[in-house]
């Protein structure tokens, strides 16, 4: 189950102009660690959720939340772009 560690004041829009959301969410693994991803929200019309591979693994939930608390929106920005980039190579490989 995932939990919401940080929700993002700054907006961050794709190529096609489309203006998300982010927010940052983990998740307790079976050794005690946290694994940390990003998801992306559409803001209004137009644009699909997005959601990034996991992004960190941190020793705890207060770690995971030290970390989530110092991304600044130029990092939000490639992970959108790397979210929308894994989206098409999960495409690709399903439709073969």
């Amino acid at each position: 189950m995932s939990t919401v560690i940080h929700e993002f004041t700054a907006e961050v829009a794709d190529p096609d102009g489309h203006v998300y959301l982010a927010r940052a969410l983990g998740r307790a693994r079976k050794s005690g660690t946290w694994e940390g991803w990003l998801e992306f929200r559409p803001r209004s019309g137009g644009g699909l959720p997005r959601r990034t591979a996991v992004e960190t693994t941190q020793p705890n939930l207060e770690a995971l939340r030290y970390w989530a608390s110092g991304l600044e929106p130029v990092y939000l920005e490639g992970a959108l772009e790397r979210a929308i980039a894994g989206r098409r190579s999960d495409s690709a490989t399903s439709s073969r």
